[in-house]
């Protein structure tokens, strides 16, 4: 496995314990379909939330905010459509998060967390 892929399963796992944390319940993590993949899929109360995460070993290439572009949230809004239809699930409340993890390897990393992005 490519070192990048290592930190980046590193950073889901750490977004996922934080979503936990803040009182989320992760439902289903990795899931894929022809369109694309959702990283983390959890509930908020009523609200299904479809959390992208983003990991950066360091600053060097922009905030793992950055990464984040108009497109992709367009693909995430459908994408958590698509997931509703393959679980048969109305959730009229749905919302895309966006988790930035830090993680240089060399101390704790620093987890940000926004709501509602897009």
């Amino acid at each position: 496995m490519r070192a990048k892929d290592v930190l980046g399963r590193r950073g889901e796992e750490l977004a996922a314990g934080f979503l936990e944390a803040q009182g989320m319940r992760i439902v289903d993590r990795n899931w894929r379909c022809p369109e694309g993949e959702i990283d983390i899929v959890a509930l908020d109360g009523d609200a299904l939330v479809i959390a992208e995460v983003k990991t950066r070993a360091s600053l060097a290439f922009g905030h793992p905010f950055e990464a984040v572009t108009v497109a992709k949230l367009a693909r995430l809004h459908r994408l958590a459509s698509a997931w509703c239809r393959d679980h048969e699930l109305r959730m009229p409340l749905r919302r895309v998060d966006v988790v930035a993890v830090l993680d240089d390897g060399t101390g704790g990393p620093s987890i940000e967390h926004l709501k509602g992005v897009g």
